[in-house]
């Protein structure tokens, strides 16, 4: 039950559009809390708040360096997520195909 806390806690952090902009801007590379926040319309207590749940949920990865707080990616919960979403397209997708090949056979009594 840990992966399923682990995978709640990603895709509640994910779940909230300003997150997930944290994230995307962390694309380009570590960041200062305070630079991720100086483009969002919300207080820099708010933004923290945000980076603690993604922290939290294993998104990203906060260190301090002298007086600033740096943030980085964390890719490994992403992966158990993604790790999910790919278990149950597999598991979907197999009975979409059969139930596609099931439909394509005339069923018994039709007309051929």
């Amino acid at each position: 039950m840990v992966e399923d806390q682990v995978l709640d806690r990603a895709y509640a952090a994910l779940a909230d559009p300003t997150r997930r902009h944290l994230i995307e801007t962390l694309r380009q590379g570590d960041a200062r809390i305070t630079d991720l926040a100086a483009p969002l319309p919300m207080t820099f207590a708010g933004v923290s708040r945000h980076i603690g749940v993604l922290e939290s949920a294993g998104l990203i990865r906060r260190e301090v360096r002298g007086r600033e707080h740096w943030v980085s990616m964390r890719s490994e919960g992403l992966v158990a997520a993604q790790h999910w979403i790919d278990e149950q397209t597999r598991f979907w997708s197999v009975r979409a195909d059969a139930l596609a090949d099931r439909l394509r056979r005339p069923s018994k009594g039709q007309d051929r």
